[in-house]
Formats: structure tokens, sequence, C-alpha cells
């Protein structure tokens, strides 16, 4: 029997590794302890440690990761934590994860902090119906209990948006251009030859890289015609701004002028959450068949290969033309429910692709953290999960920003961000491009693209900006 001396100095010896094994060999040792006791002082001990790599598996796009970081959540972490944990997963796309979450949250007895369902009779028991929205589109009777056929509704999407009428795969062919038989093969899992997307990774403002997986020439020419044809012709909720024709981050910024309060919120994986299931029944609802729809959700959805297996479902790609609109669809109820929510406590909403932002223009009468409990439930019931890490509470007393740009008493560049680059436009000036390009070959259109964006935002200094740059690139030129 091990001692707890024993026990503690095998998982210091384990946590200080970086085998990629390791979170799989200190499960073992909790797997079935034989002195409780003892065993409780280790899970303390290992907890913390343990986080980052229980984290990274539940991100994993592999379902075994995902549930292997179930069962360690369950085995060492305490009981908040572990809810904390397995709420990303309860509604996770592949099914055995789901089931393991579920029967998980069962044994622990846990109990979500949210708001009850809106497409059930639930009371908010995360044990029963859960997030019931993420489910649509799933199956046919998905956590949707009915005593009669449910009547058809009155709403047609096709004839009210004035969509394509499809009634079969080779109809969809016939819309993107492309042979029948090549269908198939443009809904070839990961990036062999072959395949319809490239990967590749690209650095993050703020640190960090992003997955990219861009689809090929062909394929990104069918899910343009899926865009230009279907999507673009459906209206977005007046809420959203990002990816929206005629809006941007500054209609998104400017409702929220002078407010006494602002709240900035981000939403994670906020693409890979859109699975194949969702953009499928996003399709049905709009009023295609199954066969169209599995075959417009297959096109525009992406199968990437961990350990040469091929995950499923697809998920939406960053990089694809359709990915935006279909992620907008996909949060058009989440959009309804904040601003039903923000409305009724005289608040203010927009979101912008994945930033939430909510403003209060006088003292709210809810209390903060009440409200964002509101938030967050209806998060997660309509299939997102926010990132705490991100959640800014900006008072007017501070500089309020709302995606980048300053809303405390108008729309305008942050100060020192106008210093930085008033101070670039002088060096440029003084001692030539090059000084300021530290080897970026594309440093003109850097500075030409950042004095459209402040001519967007301010168009008084954009305007003069736009001159200034306007004549260096004219020097170097001449």
């Amino acid at each position: 029997m091990q001692t707890l001396v024993e026990l503690l100095t095998e998982l210091k010896t384990l946590v200080a590794t970086d085998s990629r094994d390791r979170i799989e060999r200190i499960t073992k040792l909790f797997d079935n302890p034989k002195n409780p006791a003892e065993f409780e002082v280790a899970r303390h001990f290992v907890a913390k440690q343990l986080e980052p790599d229980v984290e990274a598996h539940i991100t994993s796009a592999d379902p075994k990761q995902r549930t292997l970081a179930i069962k360690t959540a369950r085995l060492v972490y305490p009981r908040t934590r572990i809810a904390r944990s397995l709420r990303q997963l309860f509604n996770d796309p592949d099914l055995g994860v789901r089931g393991t979450a579920r029967a998980t949250v069962r044994a622990l007895n846990l109990y979500s902090s949210q708001p009850a369902g809106v497409r059930t009779r639930d009371k908010g028991d995360v044990g029963e119906h859960d997030a019931t929205a993420w489910a649509f589109g799933m199956f046919a009777s998905s956590w949707v209990h009915r005593t009669k056929p449910k009547a058809p509704g009155r709403f047609n999407a096709l004839a009210k948006y004035g969509l394509p009428k499809l009634a079969s795969p080779a109809d969809v062919a016939k819309l993107v251009g492309v042979a029948t038989k090549d269908l198939d093969k443009l809904m070839r899992p990961g990036t062999d030859k072959g395949s319809g997307y490239v990967e590749f990774e690209i650095a993050k403002a703020k640190g960090g890289t992003r997955k990219i997986a861009a689809p090929r020439q062909q394929l990104r020419k069918v899910q343009r015609a899926i865009l230009d044809g279907i999507l673009a012709k459906i209206p977005m909720h007046d809420a959203c701004h990002g990816f929206v024709t005629g809006r941007s981050t500054v209609t998104n910024a400017t409702p929220h002028v002078g407010a006494a309060l602002v709240i900035n919120l981000d939403l994670k994986d906020f693409f890979p959450t859109v699975h194949y299931r969702r953009v499928r029944g996003l399709f049905k609802n709009l009023g295609y068949n199954d066969a169209v729809s599995a075959t417009l959700a297959g096109l525009t959805t992406y199968r990437p290969k961990v350990a040469g297996i091929v995950v499923w479902p697809g998920i939406l790609p960053q990089g694809a033309p359709t990915s935006p609109a279909l992620a907008n669809l996909a949060s058009r109820r989440l959009d309804v429910r904040l601003a039903k929510l923000a409305a009724k406590y005289d608040a203010t909403y927009t979101r912008y692709a994945d930033d939430l932002t909510f403003s209060f223009h006088a003292k709210p009468d809810v209390k903060i953290g009440r409200f964002l409990w509101w938030v967050d439930g209806i998060c997660q019931q309509e299939g997102f999960v926010e990132r705490p890490d991100k959640r800014r509470i900006l008072r007017n007393k501070h500089q309020q920003r709302v995606t980048g740009i300053v809303v405390n008493q108008a729309v305008h560049v942050p100060r020192a961000d106008r210093k930085r680059f008033r101070a670039i436009l002088h060096n440029c000036k003084k001692s030539g491009l090059a000084s300021q390009a530290r080897g970026n070959a594309d440093f003109g259109s850097y500075l030409a693209g950042y004095a459209a964006y402040v001519n967007m935002v301010d168009p008084a200094l954009g305007k003069k900006w736009l001159a200034e740059v306007d004549a260096l690139l004219e020097d170097r030129r001449g």
C-alpha cells in the first residue's frame, strides 16, 4: 500500500516531467485509491499543477483527450472546479464525450447556476435538460417532448428571403458550379492531398497562435457561391455587427457612447463551437430537406485529423468565407435573448463576432453579478461558453473601450495609439519609411490601412493622416 510520502514523491516527479502522457499516468494513481484520506491530501497538491494539462485536453480536437480530461477532473479537482470545467463539455458535439460529462454531472449531483431552458420544461438541472438550444438540429426529437406532431409554421424563409429552391444534392452542385460527383471530394477530411483545406497558424495580436483551416481554391469558390446565393440574403439581428455589410467596429461601439458602465465579454472558441449538426439544423430551419441540408453543412464545415483519426462532427473552419455568416446565424437566438435581457434592465447590447458588450447609461437597478449570471446562463444554453479571463467591467471614470474604440464621450481611437502612429509618421518624414519598417516589406500597406481605419473612426483626423501617408508613398515611388 502506497504511503502519502511515496505518493507525493511520485506525483512531484510526474508533474515536473514534460511527458505527453503524464496526465494519463497521474489519473491512474487516483483511479482506485486505497487510502482515501491520504489521496485527498495528494489531490490538493496535484490539482493546481494539472490545471494547464486538463484545460488543454478540454479544448483538444481529439474526443479521447476531452474524455480523459473529464475523468481527470473528477478524480483530482475540487467540486466547484469540476463544475466549471464540465460545463464546457456538457453539450460536446461528440456524443461519447457528452455522455461522459453528463454521467459525471449526475454522479456528483451537480446543478447548474443558470436559467431554465427555453425549449423544454426543465428547471435548470444540468443532469437532465440543459443547453437545449445547442441540441437543435441534432436529432428530429432532440430534447423536445410532444404529445402530438407539431403543426407547420407560417414562416417560410425560402420565400421571405428569396433563397434558391434546392431539392437535391444535384441542385446544390448546380448552384455552386461543380459536378454532382465532385461534391464528396470537396468534403474530404483533413489536409492531405485531395482534401479541401490547408492548415497553418498565425500569430495572435496578444500572444499565442491561431490555427487557420483555409479552403483551397475550388472549395473557396463553392463556399463563396453558398455565401452569395444563400447566407448573404438572410438579415442578421440588429445587435450583430461583425462581418455584416454596412456595419463595423464603429457601429458596434457607437451605441455605448457616454455609458456609466460598460461590460465586455468574450466567447470561447466561437467558430469551432458551431459544429456540423448545428449548421445542418440551421439549413433545415431555413426550409431545406435533409439531403440538401447535409450537403450544404458538409461543404461549409471542416473535419480535422488528430493523430490520424478524423474528428467528427466537423466544425466551422477559421478561414472559410462562409464561417462568419454561419456563426452569426447560429447566434441569432443568443442575440435575441441577450437583447431582451439588456432591455429589461435598461441596458444596451451589441455583439461583434465573439465580443459581447453591454452598457448601462445610468446606474443599473440590478446587481452586476446577478446580471452576469443571467448572461452566462443564456450563453451556455445557446451553446457558447464565456471566457472569464476576458471579462472587463469599465466605469466612466476610466477609459472605456468597445472593440478597440474609446466610447467615454465619443468614438475615437485610443490616445496611446494616436500618439504612436503620429510618431511613426513623423519619423518616416524625417528619416524615410525604411527607418520604421523594421523589416516589414509591406510597411506602406500597413500605414495606408491604419490611416483608413482612423478615417472610419474619426474622419477629421483620418483624412489628414491619409493625405500624409499618400505623400510618403508618393515620395517613395518617385
